[in-house]
């Protein structure tokens, strides 16, 4: 089990036979989420026989841009890699910043490298091509 100081994000890493698992607490954001990138990547490079990838959310606090951005380039590199990302125990707030920016489904579907490989049907959400529902409230401009 490794942890990682940082003032805005703490990452502990718990590594077993075929998975990782990262406990995410604090901000993901623009000072720390290429410390997430780069622990992810790291892990990917030295385990060629990794199968799962848990990021563990609960602790998650603030999450900007940058860190919606560090997690869709996780997605790719997992995707790339042929390493199931899950992404467990969201908090309200990611769950909202992934409905709200439509990346919901694309972050939480079982996707691998290979193309023509069937996906996990017990664990994907299947794909909508549903248009998002439009946000209303004092915070909207509708």
């Amino acid at each position: 089990m490794t942890t990682s100081p940082s003032p805005y994000l703490r990452l502990t890493t718990v590594d077993a036979a075929t998975t990782v698992r990262i406990e995410v607490n604090g901000d993901l954001d623009y000072d720390s989420a290429p410390h997430l990138l780069a622990v992810v990547t790291g892990k990917l490079a030295e385990r060629p026989d990794l199968k799962d990838l848990h990021l563990h959310c609960a602790g998650l606090g603030a999450i900007d841009s940058i860190g919606l951005s560090a997690l869709l380039m996780i997605h790719r590199h997992t995707s790339t890699a042929g390493v199931r990302l899950h992404l467990e125990h969201r908090t309200a707030r990611l769950e909202r910043l992934l409905a709200i920016t439509g990346t919901l489904d694309h972050l939480t579907t079982v996707t691998t490298g290979d193309a023509n490989a069937p996906a996990d049907t017990a664990q994907a959400k299947p794909r909508t091509n549903a248009t998002p529902a439009r946000l209303t409230g004092p915070d909207s401009t509708a």
